[in-house]
């Protein structure tokens, strides 16, 4: 095969980033992960460290040299809708390839090309945060929430542990039932009284991802039949479907609209996607088909094709 030839797709996320490495056919010759690659977290320098670190790796799996000859790149990044981000890691991008076609885009958008079958409708991510990014027919774009856990992000992985912990205080004050989520989240920390999650979350500086892990405890808390938890993925399901519809109204979407579906909660909890595709129908909204990515690299891959 002409190395010259080759593709290279990249998913930065808040903790991980995926590289793929394909030919022109989209055929896809080399895995490779590295470390978190969200610039507003980490930093530029981090995040271009583990970009470069994951591109290595997927060459370094197709046999080949850690910078291959590419004729188009696509790196997929959460905030850079913003012009001066984009500009700025496609300059960098285009530093390091220069004879490639490069191509920065937003990580749904990734999952937008991965996962409709025509490159128009909805992509709905959930994982530690939340947004729904659509594409219309004549390729006008809209976005809804991911806003960041303080402004937004309702759905998400983070809103549903922060709430999880929130109805366990209202347990222990009498304001609210009781709830096999207090067991069961001083298990996962390993404390003895439900007062000693005030220390742990505010001393200790509980972070996102560590809230955003409760999500997982609280599935299957539900699924074990605690109407609390039930209700806490109930919410969570109503405000994706709040978020999808606004999208769908603002691009005036045709029925049914294409959906792809990515972020650990929403693709691994059968839950938390029942309740998102029974309050969608509550609000009239058609969703068809509906396709979980579980690599949202692919779709950095069939952008990369497009550049070219």
């Amino acid at each position: 095969m002409n190395e010259a030839r080759c593709l290279m797709g990249i998913d930065g996320g808040g903790s991980k980033t995926a590289a793929l490495l394909a030919d022109e056919t989209g055929r896809v010759l080399g895995r490779g992960a590295a470390g978190a690659s969200n610039f507003q977290v980490v930093g530029h320098e981090a995040a271009q460290a583990a970009i470069v670190a994951a591109m290595a790796a997927a060459a370094d799996a197709a046999g080949m040299a850690p910078q291959p000859p590419l004729s188009a790149l696509c790196i997929g990044l959460s905030g850079v809708d913003r012009p001066g981000e984009r500009a700025f890691f496609q300059q960098w991008a285009a530093t390091l390839y220069p004879a490639a076609r490069v191509l920065i885009a937003n990580d749904a958008e990734l999952v937008l090309a991965a996962g409709t079958p025509q490159g128009w409708g909805l992509a709905l991510i959930c994982g530690t945060g939340a947004i729904v990014y659509g594409r219309s027919l004549t390729g006008q774009t809209a976005r809804a929430d991911g806003w960041g856990h303080l402004l937004g992000d309702e759905g998400s992985g983070y809103a549903i542990g922060l709430a999880a912990l929130r109805a366990v205080m209202r347990a222990f004050d009498g304001r609210g039932p009781a709830t096999a989520l207090s067991e069961a989240i001083l298990a996962r920390w390993s404390l003895a009284t439900v007062p000693e999650l005030v220390p742990r979350v505010y001393r200790e500086l509980a972070g996102k991802q560590e809230i955003a892990a409760l999500a997982s405890m609280v599935d299957a808390v539900a699924a074990a039949g605690d109407p609390v938890a039930q209700r806490i993925l109930a919410d969570a399901g109503h405000e994706l479907a709040l978020a999808t519809q606004a999208v769908i109204h603002r691009l005036e979407l045709p029925a049914p609209v294409p959906c792809a579906l990515a972020g650990g909660v929403v693709v691994g909890s059968q839950l938390v996607r029942s309740e998102f595709l029974a309050a969608a129908e509550t609000l009239s909204l058609t969703l068809a088909p509906i396709t979980p990515v579980a690599e949202p690299a692919l779709g950095a891959i069939a952008l990369a094709r497009l550049a070219l």
